[in-house]
């Protein structure tokens, strides 16, 4: 899903067909409605458009995520990227214009406390997408693998990984992100704290919920092919039906459905 940052998250799913943007479907506007999803039992993979039997790394064929760019290893571990040294691990060109560019390193809650890094260009996506409800830049720099090393660095003292149900669960702690930053910047390197940035704005961000599930149940339209159920929320890449099921979008990239409301 895409989404833009107002008084709250708005969320509008791109639908595709041979690999090309089809329509855009609003979907804040469904909440509080039943929705259909239905699903042809087709998946084509992202990258190629080939009908594929499962997906690899969010909707790519294996080939395609042992080969693209997009599946590179350092972008899960931005530590190991090399192309500020004009070394690509997979492709030069896509490398330089997503990796040799400005990065940050922040600290955000989404269920607990935890690490990240992203691209510059990529906020406020990037905390919408994990469901943070808070987050706050602590570095910048001018590639991923010196932003890796603060995370690779950093992740010693915090979590750099989020508990997807207790954030669905909206399980957030009363914790002060500048606190901690205060506490962990102390314990970087002398190179790497060249970095940190002196801006301590914290930004928060509003899903559109109306209601939390308690006991999270995941729905997958490999078992279960057709989902009609009332939408009572969105948060990071995860429909929140009544029941307390959840569906995650970003998971069933590629798969060939029906939507309807």
């Amino acid at each position: 899903m895409s989404s833009v940052l107002e008084n709250e998250v708005h969320y509008t799913l791109p639908l595709f067909n041979n690999l090309e943007p089809n329509h855009n479907i609003l979907l804040n506007q469904f909440i509080g409605s039943t929705i259909n999803i239905s699903y042809s039992g087709d998946i084509n993979c992202i990258v190629t458009g080939k009908k594929i039997r499962k997906t690899y790394g969010e909707g790519m064929s294996y080939d395609a995520f042992k080969e693209s760019p997009m599946a590179v290893e350092s972008i899960i571990r931005p530590e190991l990227s090399k192309i500020h040294e004009g070394i690509a691990l997979r492709d030069y060109d896509w490398e330089m214009k997503y990796h040799m560019q400005p990065h940050i390193v922040y600290l955000s809650k989404t269920a607990g406390n935890k690490v990240g890094v992203t691209k510059d260009s990529q906020i406020p996506t990037r905390w919408i997408d994990q469901g943070a409800v808070e987050a706050l830049v602590i570095a910048r720099t001018p590639y991923r693998q010196a932003a890796g090393l603060i995370e690779v660095s950093l992740k010693k003292y915090i979590s750099d990984k989020t508990n997807w149900r207790k954030m669905l669960q909206n399980e957030i702690n009363n914790d002060s992100l500048k606190s901690i930053k205060d506490d962990l910047v102390d314990k970087l390197d002398a190179d790497l704290k060249n970095y940190l940035v002196n801006d301590e704005t914290i930004h928060y961000i509003n899903f559109p919920v109306i209601k939390y599930p308690t006991k999270v149940k995941s729905l997958t339209l490999d078992k279960n092919p057709l989902i009609e159920e009332k939408l009572l929320g969105i948060k990071g890449q995860y429909l929140l039906f009544d029941n307390d099921l959840v569906f995650n979008i970003r998971r069933h990239s590629g798969y060939l459905i029906s939507l309807s409301c």
